[in-house]
């Protein structure tokens, strides 16, 4: 299972089908996700350093929070699980 994979069900609460495979998964997430939310889920799952993390996206504190909490929120809702299932 690839990092993404991991880092995906990692965060979903209820995960009720199997994920798509990397390429797919990645093509989807890319289409619900924003360019920055995006970028910071890829950053998780090769575990970057969180301040090499924040520099890279431009983020301060604030809006690292923000920023993961919205993809969180966005990862649990309903019409994009069923777009990252299998």
């Amino acid at each position: 299972m690839s990092a993404l994979q991991e880092e995906v069900k990692k965060h979903i609460k209820i995960l009720v089908h199997p994920l798509k495979e990397e390429n797919d998964l990645r093509l989807a997430l890319k289409a619900k996700l924003t360019k920055k939310e995006f970028k910071l889920l890829n950053e998780w799952a090769i575990q970057s350093d969180l301040d090499t993390l924040k520099q890279k996206l431009k983020l301060d504190d604030a809006r690292y929070e923000e920023l993961s909490g919205k993809l969180i929120k966005k990862l649990n809702q309903e019409k994009v699980k069923q777009a990252i299932y299998d």
